[in-house]
């Protein structure tokens, strides 16, 4: 357990349902980090937000190449791939470690918009990831637009957010994540990115890191970029014990 954690987030122009030019992509971003923790992803970045999964749904490289660049970087790596198991598609997070250690979540709240429910299956309960003392509520794009599923009963430390959030809807990517780091009383980090995909939809980033009082610790516009953040733990305990307002929160059950 330690302290501190280093954050890096890469606000990434994807390549449309081309696996091999995205993992190119990030050998070289990732190449160029050095020092931190833990580098962030985006949603689906291998493809870009496809619902064409067959022929290019993930079944084990991408995920080997997540654990050898992990292990290579000694910093734990995290994103979503589209994943194929047997005849079913997830939109899966992986929380990979440098140890080779994986913390899986499939995206509970697949998009209806564009047919995601249609294609891809849902999973069905939060997920934390624990690292170096860390605790991570794992949540993906859509996820964000509903707090029940995301509120801190658990005592996590880090809400984290991938996603592919257009620019005609990035007001309330940018202020939804404020708004769940200041309820939950947690740093919250959303990694989204820019550029255009294969149905002409623009994405123009807003990739952020904020503390558990909704103060911005980085920020990304309308780039490619790679932000960093370090995260404290006692900062966010000594917060929590001061203002303590998740001990005044109700209690109910989700289903």
């Amino acid at each position: 357990m330690q302290d501190t954690l280093k954050i890096a987030a890469i606000q990434a122009d994807l390549a449309w349902e081309n696996p091999e030019a995205n993992r190119s992509y990030f050998d070289q971003k990732i190449s160029e980090i050095g020092g931190v923790d833990l580098i962030v992803l985006p949603e689906m970045f291998a493809t870009g937000f496809s619902m064409n999964p067959k022929g290019i749904a993930d079944t084990g490289d991408m995920v080997a190449w997540m654990k050898a660049t992990a292990k290579a970087k000694q910093a734990a790596l995290a994103g979503s791939l589209m994943i194929q198991e047997h005849d079913n598609y997830y939109n899966r997070f992986y929380f990979i470690t440098p140890d080779g250690n994986s913390t899986t979540y499939d995206k509970r709240h697949t998009f209806t918009l564009a047919g995601e429910h249609k294609v891809y299956k849902r999973g069905e309960k939060p997920v934390i990831a624990t690292y170096k003392g860390f605790k991570f509520l794992l949540q993906v794009c859509y996820d964000l637009r509903f707090p029940v599923f995301a509120r801190n009963t658990s005592n996590y430390d880090v809400m984290l957010y991938v996603a592919n959030w257009p620019k005609k809807r990035v007001f309330a990517w940018d202020t939804l994540l404020k708004a769940r780091a200041i309820e939950n009383m947690s740093y919250c980090i959303g990694v989204n990115r820019v550029g255009l995909d294969g149905g002409n939809y623009e994405y123009n980033g807003y990739s952020g890191i904020y503390d558990s009082l909704g103060a911005t610790l980085a920020f990304a516009e309308a780039e490619e970029k790679t932000i960093y953040a370090t995260l404290s733990k006692a900062h966010l305990e000594e917060t929590r014990n001061q203002l303590n307002f998740l001990a005044d929160q109700d209690a109910f059950e989700l289903k």
